[in-house]
Formats: structure tokens, C-alpha cells, sequence
């Protein structure tokens, strides 16, 4: 019985965990960054896809788009090209918590698939 319910605890805080990066991602990163379209910032979609290409595993994407968007820097960025077009994002007055939900819910979301707030 108590296996059953760690194992259930377990599920309802990574659904938990899932919900909170989607709802924190929908009500703050979408107010620039669309998901399919570049408009006064990178398309979230391509974001990701430049991320996984430099941190393929979710740990590392975690930590350096979290603690970049932390801080956002010219010189640690690894998006030049989106500097160069839509300037350096200003930085925002986010906790590091909020921001590694965050990156975990745009590591995990295939923006090019129907998935929640979508």
C-alpha cells in the first residue's frame, strides 16, 4: 500500500511540477516569445530547438537557460543572430526557481504538437 501511494504522490507532483512551468510559461514568456512565430522576440520553438542542440540533457538546458535568462548576457548568449535582430532580452525580476520551471516545461514541450494551453 505504501509503495501505491509514494508512487502516486510521485505522479501528482510531477503533474504538479508539468502544470506550474506551463502556467508560469503561458502568463509570462508568451507576452514576447510566441510559440511557432518570431515577432518581437524568438519564436519559443526555436529556442528550444537551438538549446537542445547546445544541452541535450534536460539538467544542463535547465541550469544555463534559467540562470541566462536570470541574467541575461550578450556574451554567454548562444543566440547572436536573435541579439542581433531583436536586441538583448532585459532582465527580468524572476526568481531562479521560477525560471528553472519554466526551462523544464520548454525542454519537455514539443511546441509544434498540441499540448496544454495551446
Amino acid at each position: 500500500m505504501r509503495k501505491i501511494f509514494l508512487m502516486l504522490f510521485g505522479f501528482v507532483s510531477l503533474h504538479a511540477a508539468d502544470e506550474m512551468g506551463a502556467l508560469l510559461f503561458h502568463g509570462n514568456c508568451t507576452t514576447c516569445h510566441f510559440e511557432l512565430q518570431s515577432k518581437s522576440a524568438p519564436a519559443m520553438i526555436e529556442v528550444r530547438k537551438r538549446y537542445m542542440q547546445a544541452f541535450p540533457m534536460k539538467k544542463n538546458f535547465v541550469k544555463y537557460l534559467s540562470e541566462w535568462v536570470h541574467n541575461p548576457s550578450s556574451e554567454k548568449s548562444i543566440m547572436q543572430d536573435a541579439i542581433a535582430k531583436y536586441e538583448l532580452m532585459p532582465q527580468l525580476a524572476y526568481e531562479k526557481d521560477v525560471l528553472q520551471d519554466i526551462a523544464a516545461y520548454i525542454y519537455d514541450t514539443d511546441f509544434t504538437k498540441t499540448h496544454r494551453y495551446h
